[in-house]
């Protein structure tokens, strides 16, 4: 449901000298405060989204932080530094917690426990748009007409699933045009692993039977499924037909051994785990999902957190972003109690549509499987914490080895390639603390004319005016809104003449403060060999077996790999393009047209202007554009 966004406003009275700011704002904005429930954003300078949270009652709630008791040093800091705040009413709190996430999620407000590495899981879809059902691995949106089944956490555990649904059902992979286009059955029903309706080996009625089978089985009813298919192999014994019995017998161990392997004590319910550890400022939550009575996988989150959130009140904070775009399961099982509970499940409940069970078993089997995800979580955190403080000292060398005042946050690195001077393109990558930040990653198309094929001082050079005439252009934006932060380092793929190319670019753009060094290879491209070029600084190497020149290695082939990437990409995609595709006016109906009457891309470009206009839909003014197009004369 949406609800209209109030701004509380002053009333009617003269302007004090000076805003008011902190507890004295969040006072008077309590008193005009609705008394109804909702959700409040609490806002810094520039705009700054400070804290998102819900409320019972906003009135109540915003109260409480004007009156500065029983607050936390975080809180207080918050308060301070309020400068605005947003208030939304909602109809229930249940309607508030949902939107609270939703935003929370989007604004990813400085004080709010933030879920980080929010990516989409794969799940397997059985598509219903054919007469023979495929099965194949979807992640994002369901607009393709089937059912499916998900979440799984990692690449194995849908692939393993996958692999065990051909064996077992026999089920087509293949995309509908290769279906269409067969003539005999492919290697895979030649392996066993697929029934060939293709080629009518199995009939649509038989092969939609297998289909249903083996959405039982994704369904949790496997052992139904594997007591039908024992049935049916024992009838082909009996009647002599033996070598139909021995393909349901393989059939079978593939169940059998997915039965055997994966099944747990959740009595077939489906079930999401969520097991919490918090250590030294940081917390790590271990999710576990459970379908059809086996484990599909888990993946450990580390979400941001303060050190004094307790592990009740991550899991409130982490519950209500993870289910945003997710599939609620009816049933979840956490480590640890919810600060809110059943405010939790209504409004879970409310997003499933149906209801929602969240429990902290204390025995049996679901305990076993709680606590096996916190023992996880536990170890994932150990680990975590023992990369950072290694992170932190290759970081605290950096800054040493580069002149810096402190370790660096961001550093930005930058390469180019191109292949004979075409398709040309400059490749930033970005690292820090947690390593490399890949959502940060950015590719430049060289588009300036004036730039010699292959001259990489230029092309260095376009890259750096037009990264950081976006930083310009940024300035009055919140730091959180930006496309790109300001760099502690950057790191240039090249000797002195990258280097000076790139320091005259920031000369003009009057961002001389940056600093930037030159990374250049060593003879005959050795590693350990690299020297590495400053402004005021003679060349200068680092020990060969230095961990910070191990490092700073690894920032440089990733983006030496990030940069051919992309221009392989550019190269693959120019082969796959036609020329006709870069003409206005030129749309798919005509192109059909003059690639029928033309035979290629290179036929229409060597046709004179009459012969084009004798085409379907191209007019003489038409005609001449496309002459002058491949002639240079537009």
């Amino acid at each position: 449901m949406d609800h209209p966004e109030i701004t509380i406003a002053t009333p009617d009275s003269p302007a004090p000298e000076e805003p008011l700011k902190g507890a004295e704002l969040i006072r008077r904005e309590a008193a005009l405060a609705p008394d109804k429930p909702g959700v409040y954003r609490m806002l810094g300078d520039d705009g700054e989204v400070l804290y998102v949270g819900k409320a019972k009652s906003l009135k109540k709630r915003v109260l409480q932080y004007a009156q500065g008791r029983f607050h936390t040093q975080r809180i207080a800091r918050m308060v301070a530094l309020t400068r605005e705040m947003v208030l939304i009413r909602t109809d229930t709190e249940g309607e508030a917690l949902l939107l609270e996430a939703r935003l929370i999620k989007a604004l990813k407000p400085r004080y709010n426990v933030l879920l980080r590495d929010d990516k989409m899981f794969a799940e397997i879809l059985v598509r219903k748009d054919h007469e023979a059902p495929q099965v194949t691995k979807h992640r994002g949106a369901h607009s393709i007409p089937g059912d499916y089944f998900g979440p799984f956490a990692s690449t194995f555990a849908v692939n393993n699933t996958l692999d065990t649904l051909q064996k077992a059902f026999l089920l087509r992979t293949c995309t509908d045009s290769v279906y269409a286009s067969r003539t005999r059955p492919c290697m895979l029903h030649q392996i066993k692993r697929c029934s060939a309706p293709c080629t009518g080996v199995i009939s649509l009625p038989d092969y939609n039977a297998l289909a249903s089978q083996a959405h039982d089985f994704l369904r949790g009813k496997s052992r139904k499924v594997i007591e039908r298919m024992s049935a049916e192999m024992m009838q082909a014994s009996d009647e002599m037909d033996f070598e139909r019995a021995a393909h349901l017998r393989d059939r079978v161990r593939a169940l059998n051994h997915v039965a055997m392997s994966t099944s747990v004590d959740l009595n077939e319910e489906e079930a999401d785990v969520f097991s919490v550890f918090a250590q030294g400022g940081g917390a790590c939550v271990q999710v576990v999902f459970y379908r059809a009575g086996q484990n599909w996988g888990d993946r450990a989150y580390f979400p941001r957190v303060d050190s004094e959130d307790t592990e009740g009140a991550i899991l409130d904070a982490f519950l209500g972003q993870f289910y945003q775009d997710r599939q609620v399961p009816r049933l979840i099982l956490v480590s640890h109690d919810l600060n809110e509970p059943d405010l939790m499940m209504e409004a879970l409940s409310l997003k499933a549509g149906r209801k929602v069970q969240i429990t902290r078993p204390m025995r049996g089997g679901k305990c076993e499987i709680v606590q096996h995800a916190l023992n996880n979580a536990k170890a994932a955190l150990g680990r975590r914490l023992a990369e950072h403080s290694a992170q932190s000292k290759l970081l605290q060398g950096v800054a040493e080895a580069f002149g810096l005042d402190a370790p660096p946050i961001r550093i930005e690195v930058y390469d180019n390639s191109h292949l004979g001077g075409t398709h040309a393109v400059g490749g930033m990558v970005v690292a820090g603390p947690e390593g490399f930040m890949k959502g940060q990653y950015r590719k430049f198309t060289i588009r300036d004319l004036d730039t010699k094929p292959g001259d990489d001082y230029a092309m260095m050079a376009e890259v750096f005016r037009r990264r950081f005439m976006r930083l310009i252009k940024e300035k009055d934006v919140p730091e959180g809104e930006k496309a790109f932060g300001k760099p502690d380092l950057v790191l240039v793929d090249g000797g002195q003449g990258q280097l000076d190319a790139v320091l005259g670019v920031m000369a003009e753009l009057a961002m001389e403060d940056i600093r930037i060094v030159g990374v250049a290879k060593g003879p005959d491209r050795d590693a350990g060999l690299e020297r590495f070029f400053m402004p005021g600084r003679l060349p200068f190497m680092m020990e060969p077996k230095s961990p910070v020149l191990y490092y700073l290695q690894r920032l440089r082939d990733e983006a030496h790999r990030y940069a051919i990437g992309a221009n392989r990409h550019k190269r693959d995609k120019a082969i796959s393009q036609n020329p006709l595709d870069d003409i206005d006016g030129i749309g798919a109906r005509r192109k059909r047209a003059l690639l029928a009457a033309f035979g290629s891309g290179r036929e229409v470009a060597s046709a004179r202007v009459e012969e084009l206009q004798k085409v379907e839909g191209i007019s003489a003014a038409l005609a001449q554009k496309i002459y002058d197009f491949f002639h240079g004369e537009g």
